[in-house]
């Protein structure tokens, strides 16, 4: 579901590249590049951690892949933007126009990676009672995720793909009415940081950084900061760039107010 998530989001990335003004073909490469750095970053990591029990057991190598941890998707996330800043800049792609442009399609990825993750136990949520709950039987969960067996589990996985999905409607609904280059990207992170912080309410916090005295965790200490960033991104700029149809607008006040003059 994730690797549908990744094929999916760099499809729809090519149409939301025109929308946003930004090259598909440089679009699209700043997809892979990116998603190869990501990926690079977590194994390597991974091997870092483990390089003992490696050694040992080599074959087991072939299982990083299976192994999610918070930690390894905020690596990924900085391997994914250091690289994708660094390819954008060599090929002078708009800043704010290429993350407009990005952020429907990773919202949509985002969401079918919950999917997965619902699929195969990861990030498991917390005992529950509801008539939605979700019984995991499946030994492979319990080793590859921990996730407790035979116990009724709230589906917080649906819940975050669920709001995932919503957010990726409203991102592709917005993307050619936003009032400057920016917005987009900016919604994205204040709709990822709430859909974030308030999942993992219902998400079992084992392994996911407990601070404050089990107050927060990891995640929702990431999800306040993307609020944080999705609010100053959002902040309407004096010297904001204009989107090509209001530059258009702007050039024929122009131009009509020095005829009138």
């Amino acid at each position: 579901m994730a690797a549908l998530g990744v094929l999916l989001g760099l499809a729809v990335a090519q149409r939301t590249a025109r929308v946003a003004g930004v090259n598909p073909l440089h679009m699209w490469n700043l997809c892979v590049v990116a998603l190869c750095a990501a990926l690079a970053a977590q194994r390597l990591l991974l091997v870092a951690v483990n390089w003992s029990a490696l050694r040992l057991h080599p074959a087991w190598m072939f299982g990083l892949a299976m192994i999610h941890h918070p930690l390894l998707a905020g690596v990924a996330v900085f391997a994914a933007l250091g690289f994708g800043i660094l390819y954008g800049y060599s090929h002078r792609m708009p800043l704010f126009a290429t993350a407009d442009a990005l952020a429907p399609p990773l919202a949509l990825g985002l969401a079918l990676e919950q999917v997965g993750a619902l699929l195969a136990g990861s990030g498991y949520g917390t005992m529950s009672t509801a008539a939605w709950a979700v019984t995991y039987t499946s030994p492979y969960a319990a080793l590859w995720s921990g996730t407790p067996l035979d116990v009724r589990l709230h589906p917080v996985q649906a819940y975050a793909a669920l709001a995932f999905l919503i957010l990726a409607a409203l991102l592709f609904a917005w993307l050619p009415r936003r009032r400057q280059q920016g917005d987009v990207a900016g919604l994205w992170l204040l709709g990822a940081g709430i859909a974030i912080y308030v999942t993992e309410l219902w998400r079992d916090p084992e392994g996911r950084g407990v601070v404050l005295g089990g107050a927060l965790d990891s995640p929702q200490i990431a999800a306040v900061l993307m609020v944080l960033a999705g609010g100053l991104v959002l902040w309407e700029r004096e010297g904001r760039s204009l989107l090509p149809s209001q530059q258009h607008e702007a050039a024929e006040a122009g131009q009509g107010e020095a005829v009138h003059e």
